[in-house]
């Protein structure tokens, strides 16, 4: 069900995305913001639907979690009987069964690791991983896909480079993410849609100031920072979001891509993040491994071949309040039972919402650096395990 917005965040067919910071402790806001399918609540994390699903769970289930925003690929959906599929469905909206708010990433991080990619200014040509058949994508075909899958915030073509590449390419990248953006902008979105603009520049912090000042300039509803958690470590992660956060316009949504662990994710809101998204929880929860207060928890340890207690005794999601057993989930692991990963995945988005309602009540409480270490002590303890 969505959620209704208050009266003064009202949306309305073409008045842009409202967003509210409603308290701050230090950096870190709590905010809110509405798109034509309901309230978002920030810090927000957004479970990742890659190709139109969140996998192992229903929509239903990843509502019950919490999640207020989905965010599916358009790399992945791009191909034509795909995006032909959405649109006789009414777009993903009605495709995914997801009365919520729906995010879609350009394609650009996608298609920047595969190999043979070959870029110039009108765009990228490769060849589709699944079957190697040859595409390519601009920032008009990225526009004209997102607008036919219908979501309700939709990403700029951009250049993701690699974070170890020369500053002389990275530098010629971030004039090229512009002039892409500039064209993004050109083209017509549905009434419902808002476009974000992405800040890359590597972990050269005066080429991110350069972009952030670029991009800014256009007015957009909301601004993401790209080309992290490509591999270049927390530590510099942290580096790049704590300098080019605080140049974001503090009346427009941030969006932190692609990131990650719990402790990114409370390192990013204490730089002052709003929203994010990753892949780890549900791909985490395939490979066997629960989050936690405490830690990390790997369900195929043979210390849990008897244990009678859920994951966390705790939490309130499906798997834990239902007293599925660690044990019984360790039998599933290796009788290859998918029942398994849809339980741990359960469990891990709804950790992670979790995380998010925590982080904004330590917010409005103006704790938010006491709450930052307590945790981190906590869950940072079972490192390794």
């Amino acid at each position: 069900m969505t959620s209704a917005a208050p009266a003064d965040l009202a949306w309305t067919p073409g008045g842009g995305l409202r967003f509210q910071v409603l308290a701050v402790s230090g950096s870190a806001r709590r905010g809110r913001f509405v798109t034509a399918h309901g309230v978002v609540d920030t810090p927000a994390f957004m479970p990742v639907g890659t190709q139109a699903a969140v996998k192992c769970v229903t929509p239903d289930q990843v509502a019950a979690t919490g999640a207020q925003v989905v965010l599916a690929n358009t790399y992945h959906l791009s191909l034509s009987d795909r995006t032909q599929l959405v649109e006789r469905q009414g777009g993903l909206h009605g495709l995914m069964r997801w009365k919520q708010t729906i995010l879609t990433d350009s394609g650009g991080f996608q298609v920047f690791s595969l190999p043979d990619r070959q870029i110039d200014e009108e765009g990228v040509r490769f060849k589709f991983d699944q079957d190697g058949s040859p595409a390519s994508l601009s920032p008009e075909s990225s526009m004209d896909i997102q607008r036919r899958l219908g979501a309700d915030i939709v990403m700029a073509f951009d250049e993701c480079v690699d974070h170890t590449a020369p500053r002389a390419y990275i530098e010629a990248s971030v004039e090229r993410t512009r002039r892409w953006l500039e064209r993004c902008t050109k083209v017509a979105l549905a009434p419902h849609q808002h476009l974000f603009g992405i800040v890359q520049g590597g972990m050269e912090l005066d080429l991110r100031t350069r972009a952030v000042a670029q991009v800014v300039e256009l007015g957009l509803p909301g601004y993401a920072i790209g080309g992290v958690s490509v591999g270049e470590g927390h530590a510099s992660m942290v580096r790049v979001v704590a300098h080019t956060a605080p140049l974001l316009p503090v009346d427009q949504v941030r969006y932190l891509m692609g990131v990650g662990l719990p402790e990114d994710l409370v390192a990013s809101v204490g730089h002052g993040m709003d929203i994010h998204d990753c892949v780890i929880p549900t791909r985490y929860a395939r490979e066997g491994t629960a989050f936690t207060w405490d830690g990390k928890m790997r369900i195929q340890d043979k210390k849990y071949r008897k244990d009678r207690y859920a994951i966390d005794t705790a939490c309130g999601c499906y798997a834990c309040s239902q007293g599925f057993s660690r044990a019984y989930l360790r039998h599933l692991s290796y009788a290859h039972e998918p029942l398994v990963e849809t339980l741990m995945t359960i469990h891990n988005l709804h950790f992670y919402q979790d995380l998010m309602r925590a982080m904004r009540q330590a917010i409005v409480d103006d704790r938010f650096a006491a709450w930052r270490d307590a945790f981190l002590a906590r869950y940072l303890a079972r490192r390794g395990d």
